[in-house]
């Protein structure tokens, strides 16, 4: 997420990128919100073909020129994941570290990041498939508003006021000013599923925790990419680099969500 407030060189403006951050942006959401409304097959597909393609940024990413064996992981991964949406044991979610595990021994340098990295993709994107199955379409509409309000009154709120770096040696991008207008975006979003759901109050600062989380994603996206020395993920979106640029906030909800579930009972946002 990039959320500093400085002109780019020859000449251009810190809101040059806006046009097409804005435009691929909204086709995104389109999609994803028609996804989310239909469920089921619908949902699981496209939540399936984003994980695989995150995969494939990621061994490229780590790896360069690994094109084919980016490939075929990435399908793994999907034919993974896809079987394991039937109706199994519980044992079976062991599957999720196949994937990861044989990515790593593809790689030839960073293996333990690759590894964790390739787990948390998977598992985040498992989890958002039951999510939606479990806690039904306005649940999951909360979450992933959070994240997208949380992505963009950091990038306006970062790009008008500027101001210290949030944690400059790992996102020297991102700004205190860009990080608070996320945390309380996201509050105003919980504020404003209470008017119509029959969510409890601890919806507000819920919504601000996992409005953290996504920011935590983003930011552990961002030491990846520092470590390995890439600026995007990969070149698939205009204005917005790879789909891991996109949705790593979405990977840092989807997985604290999974363990604040394994902790206490997840709130209802149910209409």
């Amino acid at each position: 997420m990039a959320d500093e407030k400085k002109s780019a060189p020859g000449g251009a403006t810190r809101w040059d990128d806006l046009n097409a951050r804005t435009w691929t942006g909204l086709a995104m959401v389109l999609i994803g919100v028609v996804a989310i409304r239909l469920g089921g097959v619908w949902f699981q597909m496209l939540v399936v073909f984003v994980t695989s393609v995150m995969i494939w940024e990621l061994a490229r990413m780590v790896r360069p020129g690994l094109d084919v064996g980016a490939m075929l992981l990435a399908a793994f991964s999907a034919s993974v994941i896809s079987g394991l949406l039937s109706e199994k044991p519980d044992w079976h979610l062991v599957l999720l570290l196949v994937p990861a595990a044989v990515g790593t021994l593809a790689m030839q340098r960073e293996r333990p990041m690759f590894f964790l990295f390739a787990l948390g993709i998977t598992v985040a994107g498992w989890g958002l498939i039951m999510a939606r199955e479990t806690y039904g379409g306005t649940w999951l509409f909360w979450m992933v508003i959070v994240v997208v309000v949380t992505d963009v009154a950091g990038y306006f709120a970062g790009r008008k006021f500027g101001g210290p770096k949030f944690w400059p040696r790992i996102s020297p991008k991102k700004t205190w000013s860009g990080t608070i207008a996320g945390w309380i975006g996201a509050a105003l979003v919980g504020a404003l599923f209470l008017t119509f759901t029959d969510s409890g109050r601890d919806l507000i600062w819920i919504s601000m925790i996992l409005s953290m989380a996504s920011q935590m994603g983003d930011i552990a996206e961002s030491a990846l990419k520092r470590r390995v020395g890439v600026k995007d993920s990969s070149a698939l979106i205009p204005g917005h680099g790879g789909l891991f640029d996109r949705f790593d906030g979405l990977l840092g909800a989807s997985l604290f969500m999974l363990l604040l579930a394994l902790i206490v009972d997840v709130p209802e946002v149910r209409i």
